[in-house]
């Protein structure tokens, strides 16, 4: 358990990691096939994030990510940064004189997150190589293909930032097992500078990451060039990037890196580059160091943007944190999600710490500080993935080595053991591990089925993303239409639309909620000064089902009903009944 394969260059299995990768690639695309061809994204973010894309190309400035077309005439400025529109525009501009911008667009929405798959698969690849050998390595790029909060952040049209910040906490991680302190500290710091540019929910990763820099530190003193490294790219690659992307702008917000941000990680990094310089000092008078280094850095922070001490949904109105903010299930803790989902993360992120503590257990000298910090980072983002359940992609890109290594350890007991029942038994344990589902659909075989599902925004007669551009055949408007088929007009029509499920258009949001859920004279009243023309839903949404069951007698159940009071012009367009577009009388 102590080799270390890393000056052994030569030796890395390149085409066998490239294989495994695009075995997983290749059974994403086949399970994606069909919704690919009709065009049905994975979720609203992506179809908005090919709309910034388009809108970029079309000329948009650098700088300005405001949505126009969300909330005019003054738009909604997004939270989103150019840094994950860069790939996209690229591919799409390289390969539309080729294939025309509909199937440049189609291209660019397969190999993006499969690149950043490719990307993240190498780092573990390598770092699984590296301390456990070719067959454990070429196993944990394959266990990433079972795990589902993986495969979502890497499926085709997910190209969302999402994927991104996994594959900058597998560089991270990768970075950290190497042997130089300058090199592969800057190369963490700089993949964490990246992952916060893109979103702030990778912060905890980020510090994470720091924690087990700053023990190396304290238990050896030597070591305190991993963590000054780390600081010193992460600050100034988060001000370059933020330079790079956003310009001079001193416009503060709380959910996205802002100058308040910056000034935060600059403090801090010349705080610890300055105590790795010029002290010695070790136990509580290290402690007390960094305690002031912290505490100037949010003093800096707190000067700069006192408003956003508080978490940026603080503000939200009641209505849309209500009636959005607490249904999008991936931004909710993991004990909130459906059994279907939690249990099964939970049994393989428990087999990855399990795996994780053996080989731990297993090893020692530096092999074991390793595998201690290891444990320590993936425990962390567990607990991450329990608070906010789509950041259980963090946590499943560093299980799928003790995963590898678990799977690897019960094919080699089947092979060596002769007796029938110990193979079965193995068999079943690895069957259990890669796909616990198992387990959940053998409860429902035995249990009373659930209550069924709603049908969500892209399902059922009324396709969103197939039926929203026959909106396109109007005069150019602004429609009053559910948050969740916002971005499918969007990104199908020139129209614009009154609000979007993205906080910053936080008022338009509430005026959407608030309109469907009124009765119908006060949804007249409030249409009339939104600016509205149109109004344009589908009957089957999840989003319009919520706001009949809540106000039976409001708008959107009325029009569910096929009640649409005389001041709404039914506009036939040829698509399915539940499709329901009207003109917005004077």
């Amino acid at each position: 358990m102590n080799a270390d394969r890393r000056l052994r260059q030569g030796e890395f299995p390149a085409r066998q990691i490239l294989l495994a990768s695009l075995a997983v690639c290749a059974i994403m695309l086949v399970t994606a096939a069909s919704r690919l061809l009709t065009g049905k994204f994975p979720d609203p973010d992506d179809v908005l994030r090919l709309v910034q894309v388009r809108d970029l190309l079309a000329g948009q400035g650098w700088f300005d990510v405001t949505q126009y077309r969300i909330d005019p005439p003054s738009g909604t400025a997004m939270h989103w940064t150019r840094v994950v529109d860069i790939p996209i525009a690229l591919l799409i501009a390289a390969f539309t004189p080729l294939l025309g911008q509909p199937g440049a667009e189609k291209f660019a929405l397969v190999f993006i997150p499969f690149a950043t798959f490719m990307v993240s698969a190498f780092a573990i690849g390598s770092l699984a190589w590296r301390l456990l050998g070719v067959r454990v390595a070429i196993i944990s790029v394959l266990a990433c293909g079972f795990l589902p909060a993986l495969l979502f952040q890497f499926q085709p049209m997910r190209i969302d930032h999402h994927g991104w910040q996994v594959a900058m906490v597998a560089i991270t991680l990768w970075a950290i097992s190497r042997r130089n302190a300058r090199i592969n500290g800057w190369t963490a710091g700089l993949a964490m500078a990246t992952g916060l540019s893109i979103s702030l929910e990778i912060l905890p990763m980020a510090a994470a990451f720091a924690l087990v820099l700053f023990a190396r530190w304290w238990f050896d003193h030597k070591q305190r060039g991993w963590l000054a490294a780390y600081m010193q790219a992460l600050s100034l690659g988060l001000a370059g990037l933020y330079l790079a992307t956003r310009g001079t702008s001193l416009t503060a917000y709380c959910d996205a890196v802002s100058p308040a941000h910056v000034a935060f990680f600059l403090v801090a990094g010349l705080g610890t580059t300055l105590i790795a310089q010029l002290t010695r000092l070790r136990g509580f008078g290290m402690l007390l160091l960094f305690a002031l280094v912290g505490g100037a850095a949010f003093s800096a922070y707190a000067l700069l943007s006192p408003t956003c001490i508080a978490t940026p949904f603080a503000t939200l109105d009641p209505l849309v944190e209500e009636y959005w903010y607490r249904l999008v299930f991936e931004g909710q803790p993991l004990w909130k999600q459906a059994p279907s989902v939690y249990v099964p993360a939970l049994l393989q992120m428990l087999a990855a710490m399990g795996a994780a503590a053996a080989l731990y257990m297993r090893s020692d000298l530096w092999l074991r500080a390793w595998w201690a910090e290891y444990l320590f980072l993936l425990v962390a983002s567990v607990a991450l993935g329990m608070l906010v359940a789509r950041s259980l992609a963090f946590a499943s890109i560093i299980a799928a080595i003790p995963l590898g290594w678990l799977t690897s350890s019960l094919l080699a007991r089947i092979r060596q053991q002769g007796a029938p029942l110990a193979a079965i038994g193995n068999a079943i344990a690895i069957i259990l591990l890669l796909a616990p589902m198992t387990l959940v659909l053998a409860a429902r075989a035995i249990l009373p089925p659930e209550p069924a599902a709603v049908e969500g925004v892209a399902s059922g007669a009324c396709d969103v993303y197939a039926n929203a551009p026959l909106l396109g055949g109007l005069e150019q408007g602004t429609v009053m239409a559910p948050l969740d088929l916002g971005p499918a007009i969007l990104l199908e029509t020139d129209h614009a639309v009154v609000a979007t499920g993205h906080h910053r258009a936080n008022e338009a949001m509430a005026e959407v909620i608030r309109t469907f859920l009124a009765s119908p004279d006060e949804a007249r009243v409030l249409l009339s000064g939104s600016g509205a023309d149109y109004l344009a839903l589908c009957t089957e949404m999840t989003e319009i089902q919520l706001y009949a069951n809540v106000a039976p007698d409001g708008l959107a159940a009325r029009l569910r009903g096929g009640e649409a009071p005389d001041w709404l012009e039914r506009v036939e367009l040829g698509g399915p009944p539940q499709l329901a577009v009207y003109r917005i009388a004077d």
